[in-house]
């Protein structure tokens, strides 16, 4: 027999995708406070922390891990990173000297995204998050959009003020009828940018949802996925709890995340009984 419970009563398990770093005295899974806080305030979940393991399986192994750990997540929230994906995963050129990358990441995220959306785990990313999606599926990346001709430097400033390299810096104009449309509610908004590489050829899933002013891809979702999968090239995270657009969106997710962790426990939303 299903169980009722209010909306908020239950959190739901959100996978938060972390970076694998030095830290100075060994390596290190990290992730950014601000997107903890989004999956606890904004989504109303439960963070887990997803630790960049993709290297310790072979392919077996890490279908059997993934599928188990999807298992248990009621919605996987990809993160930003300052590392960029490395461009042998879509066939890209090597990249410039310095560039940073994060491997482990890479070949946890890459395999994540794909049996998360094909397991209807309901998914949003972010900045590099975004950039990950794309390339799961097939799609191809710009690694220095600045050097890009017509568009813009798309990076923020480097200050020791976050308020300051977040803030608001372009508009972008969002595609009609789509899954961002509904959400936002508006054609237009004005969003921060914080990143040197972006969506050059968008994956054969991927249905275009917003463009900068100068063309540049800023979000896209993922139509024949079987639950809510929504990339977005900016923050939302940031100050998300001040920031109407943002709650719009993270609404969406939470709605998904919620109604997932209802059908995986075998409990039913009191408010849709009534």
């Amino acid at each position: 027999m299903m169980k009722s419970m209010e909306h908020g009563s239950l959190r739901p398990l959100i996978g938060v995708s972390a970076c694998l770093k030095d830290g100075g005295r060994g390596w290190v899974h990290s992730v950014g406070d601000k997107y903890v806080q989004a999956a606890i305030r904004a989504v109303g979940g439960l963070p887990v922390i997803i630790p960049a393991f993709g290297r310790e399986f072979d392919d077996r192994g890490m279908t059997e891990a993934l599928d188990r750990l999807l298992g248990h997540m009621d919605g996987l929230l990809l993160t930003g990173s300052p590392s960029n994906v490395e461009p042998h995963h879509y066939e890209g050129e090597p990249s410039r000297a310095g560039t940073a990358h994060d491997a482990a990441r890479d070949a946890t995220t890459l395999p994540l995204i794909r049996h998360a959306i094909d397991r209807a785990v309901p998914l949003i990313a972010i900045c590099r998050g975004a950039q990950e999606v794309n390339v799961a599926l097939g799609g191809t990346l710009h690694q220095l959009v600045h050097e890009v001709p017509g568009r813009r430097d798309h990076r923020s400033p480097k200050t020791q003020d976050t308020d300051v390299n977040y803030a608001l810096a372009h508009d972008i104009e969002i595609v009609e009828g789509g899954l961002l449309h509904r959400l936002a509610g508006a054609r237009r908004a004005t969003v921060n940018s914080l990143h040197a590489q972006g969506v050059d050829r968008l994956a054969p899933r991927a249905r275009l949802e917003a463009v900068a002013d100068d063309g540049q891809v800023e979000a896209f979702s993922v139509p024949d996925a079987p639950a809510f999968a929504l990339a977005l090239q900016w923050h939302p995270e940031h100050r998300v709890l001040e920031n109407p657009l943002s709650m719009k969106l993270f609404a969406g997710f939470s709605e998904a995340c919620h109604a997932r962790a209802a059908q995986r426990l075998g409990l039913s939303l009191r408010a849709a009984a009534e």
